[in-house]
């Protein structure tokens, strides 16, 4: 395995988009997206409720992967040019729910500090220490333990980020006026959209349609994210031993799933890889893996070994691993046993 701090040269040139590739994408999406939502309004419209139900969950998978793309416009990896991410990622914004300029600064922010112990909280999946845990008071441990649990970090969270939290760019007014003035232009077009499709198609079908969309393409889009980083052999260090590329490599997952979901997500499994060089399109990761099998064996998780780290929700800086709750419990218990 080659030197982390090698990465960067040996990916370079892989990180140059291409605009055929970019418009065609965006076409492969957008077009089977715009037909899902037309289907289901036709199905809701005469009365086939079972076809319909059927369509939720490929549209919500096309509206995940328009937020991929989106996702590499904010790192100017979509397009060659800065003008055409921004725009594009600012139009999908719309449907996604997601403010393209307030989303990109918290994502900075999470690359430039994932796997950092002194320096969490923006961009990532809130993550305490063992320590930091135990010493809490009952009521914070229980509001700890309320947030962890899969019900809330898969069912309540997303409604709350994608819907509620990002039409504030809460904690970014100290960057300037950028995030702001994205949100509520955001705010303002998801309004026309939803204005104009419920002149169009009426106030219940627009909600039928596009409200499961949404909600269960944010809870695909929360699990996608948790897994990448939330894996029993992740790695947190504190700032002073805190390295960009070792992070990449030890702290970012290869969330290895069968082709049709690679497609849907936009290969953004390959996250190891996404954090080594996050300036490499989605639609290049795979050439990186074909080209370095090597980074095939760091931090692969299959579909079915993935569905083993909901439980994981404690750094332990002792064993350096996430364990969880009962793992804890377990070794209190010990412990106790062993004092008395």
């Amino acid at each position: 395995m080659a030197d982390v701090g090698t990465w960067a040269r040996k990916l370079g040139p892989y990180r140059q988009p291409n605009s055929t590739r970019g418009v065609l994408e965006l076409a492969i999406t957008m077009m089977p997206f715009a037909s899902a939502w037309f289907l289901m309004f036709v199905t809701l419209h005469f009365g086939y409720f079972w076809l319909y139900a059927l369509l939720v969950l490929p549209a919500a998978g096309l509206l995940v992967r328009l937020f991929m793309i989106q996702h590499d416009c904010g790192h100017g990896s979509f397009f060659p040019n800065r003008t055409g991410n921004d725009w594009v990622g600012r139009v999908i914004g719309v449907l996604t729910l997601m403010p393209y300029d307030h989303w990109r600064r918290g994502h900075a922010i999470h690359h430039a500090t994932a796997g950092n112990l002194d320096n969490r909280g923006v961009g990532d999946v809130d993550t305490l220490t063992v320590a930091e845990y135990v010493a809490r008071s009952a009521w914070g441990r229980f509001r700890y333990r309320l947030y962890r649990h899969p019900a809330v970090m898969f069912g309540l969270g997303p409604v709350y980020l994608f819907v509620l939290q990002s039409r504030l760019p809460i904690g970014f007014m100290r960057k300037g006026w950028t995030p702001w003035v994205s949100t509520m232009a955001t705010n303002l077009a998801v309004a026309a959209f939803a204005g104009l499709m419920i002149w169009t198609i009426g106030f219940v079908p627009f909600l039928l349609i596009h409200l499961p969309i949404v909600l269960v393409g944010a809870a695909i889009g929360v699990w996608l994210f948790y897994i990448q980083h939330q894996f029993e052999d992740t790695h947190w260090v504190r700032n002073q031993g805190w390295n960009a590329h070792e992070m990449a490599l030890r702290g970012s997952s290869y969330y290895d799933l069968p082709k049709v979901l690679n497609w849907f997500t936009a290969n953004i499994g390959v996250h190891h890889v996404h954090h080594l060089s996050s300036r490499i399109p989605y639609y290049r990761l795979q050439e990186v893996l074909r080209d370095f099998p090597e980074l095939r064996k760091r931090g692969r998780l299959t579909l079915l070994q993935s569905l083993g780290c909901v439980r994981l929700a404690l750094w332990d800086e002792s064993s350096q691993r996430l364990i969880s709750f009962k793992e804890l419990r377990r070794a209190a218990t010990a412990s106790y046993r062993m004092a008395a």
